[in-house]
Order: C-alpha cells, then sequence, then structure tokens
C-alpha cells in the first residue's frame, strides 16, 4: 500500500456517553471504505463498542490499542481487517480503562498515540478515533494527534451545555498542544423531526454555530441500533434505512471537504 501524506485523522468526540458516537465512526468508516478510501479506525474506548460493530470477537482482540499505548506492541501488529474490503480496525479492550492512570506519569503523555501513529498514518486515507466519553487522558490524546474533530450532538438541551465544555477543551489543544487541529463539523444526532425540542435546538446551534454544522442530521431509526447486535455497520445491514441514508450522506459532506480543499491547494 503506497503512503499518503494527506492521510485525514478525524477524532470523533463528544464526553458525554449515548450520543451515537460510536454508531457515527462505525458507519462513516464504512462509507468511506466503500467508495475506495483506505480506512483506519481506532478503537480508544475501553468499552469497546466500536470493536463490537465492525465484527471483532474479544478472542481476537490482542494485541490491542491499550497494548500499543502501554506496551511494546505496534500499530500494524494490532490491525484487524473487516468484513469491509479497505476497513481495517485496532480493537479495543476493558484494560484500556487504566491507560489514564498509566500514561499520566510519562512523559509526553499527550503525544503518546501521537508518537505511535506517526510511522503508520501515511498509509491511510482516513484513519477515524472513536474517543471514550470523556475529557481524560485518551481524548486528549486523541485531539493531539487528529487533523479534525466530528461532535455528534443529541438534539436535546442539555447537550447544548456540554458543548460549551468540548469546545473549551478543544480550543486549549489548538493553543498547548496541536495549532493545526480544525472542527471538521457538530453532527445532529438522534434527530427526531417530531420531536418539537429537536426543531428548537438545531434552530439554537445552527444560528449560534452557522457552518460548523453539517447539514446532515442523522434520524432515530431503530435499524441503525439494532446493527451492532449483528456485528455490523447500518449502511451493510440494512443501507436502505433512514439512518443508513444519512450516514452515507455524510460521507458525501467529509468527502466534498476534501475535494474543496485540493482544488483550494492547487
Amino acid at each position: 500500500m503506497a503512503p499518503n501524506k494527506n492521510c485525514a485523522i478525524i477524532a470523533i468526540v463528544n464526553q458525554k456517553g449515548g450520543v451515537g458516537k460510536t454508531t457515527t465512526a462505525i458507519n462513516l468508516a464504512t462509507a468511506l471504505a466503500a467508495v475506495g478510501r483506505k480506512v483506519l479506525v481506532i478503537d480508544l474506548d475501553p468499552q469497546g463498542n466500536c470493536s463490537t460493530g465492525l465484527g471483532v470477537e474479544m478472542n481476537e482482540r490482542n494485541p490491542n490499542i491499550y497494548d500499543i499505548l502501554i506496551g511494546d506492541s505496534i500499530i500494524e501488529m494490532a490491525e484487524r481487517k473487516t468484513s469491509i474490503p479497505g476497513l481495517t480496525i485496532v480493537p479495543s479492550i476493558v484494560d484500556l480503562s487504566a491507560a489514564e492512570v498509566e500514561l499520566a506519569t510519562t512523559e509526553e503523555r499527550e503525544y503518546s498515540l501521537r508518537n505511535r501513529l506517526e510511522k503508520c498514518s501515511g498509509y491511510y486515507d482516513y484513519i477515524i478515533i472513536d474517543c471514550p466519553p470523556s475529557l481524560g487522558l485518551l481524548t486528549v490524546n486523541a485531539l493531539t494527534v487528529a487533523t479534525e474533530v466530528i461532535i455528534p450532538l443529541q438534539c436535546e438541551f442539555y447537550a447544548l451545555e456540554g458543548l460549551a465544555n468540548l469546545l473549551r477543551t478543544i480550543d486549549l489543544v489548538q493553543k498547548n498542544l496541536n495549532p493545526g487541529l480544525t472542527i471538521a463539523g457538530i453532527l445532529l444526532t438522534m434527530y427526531d423531526k417530531r420531536n418539537r425540542l429537536t426543531e428548537e435546538v438545531e434552530n439554537d446551534v445552527r444560528t449560534e454555530l452557522g457552518d460548523l454544522i453539517y447539514k446532515t442530521v442523522i434520524p432515530r431509526n431503530v435499524r441503525v441500533s439494532e446493527a451492532p447486535s449483528f456485528g455490523k455497520p447500518a449502511i451493510i445491514y440494512d443501507y436502505r434505512c433512514t439512518g443508513s441514508q444519512a450516514y452515507l450522506q455524510l460521507a458525501r459532506e467529509v468527502l466534498g471537504k476534501e475535494h474543496h480543499l485540493m482544488e483550494k491547494a492547487i
């Protein structure tokens, strides 16, 4: 596989759980791979839901991202091919929850993931990092190595309070650790057009943040919720359902931005 120096490293981040973060990582990665991009997913959440959702069994997760961050393993040793051509994952296990404490006493602890990815990132078009639901050291590591951030935002009132904290954290990382980090976009998830609050939240966020909000919104969808139990991305499980179609549209937005930046560079 030829190196690609223009690899985009996308951290999927929200300190609140249950907002569609892992679902977004899985389905965006699948959609990008489906159009011929070489994609690596890094499951940086100790819950390991991204690994499960891409069909990696527990007995197939050694070595894993914990072994890379804490031990002597390298990315190439931990990569697992998925059923989707062009899509590879570095899996996670629950031991990763101890990494926050173990990394805290190491030098350059915020750069641990970046240092391990430096030799690998050139072999992919996209690296997508599924972050844990916190703003701890693991998430900071993801933000330090990432070129951009996607923030899934559930359409509810309290989500806006959490968004302010997250944007402050990203700003601190930009100033102190990773000046090249950008916010690719905020993705509205669990959208229910029958709910008046959903529309109010969307209007408030779009008014406040404008172009930072993706045009695509991800609806509440039973088929998307079912897919992980079968170890499949929703796009593979049922590509016709509204949730899958929304993630395909999100991929088009992401790719559209890629083409725009290439044209701008030329």
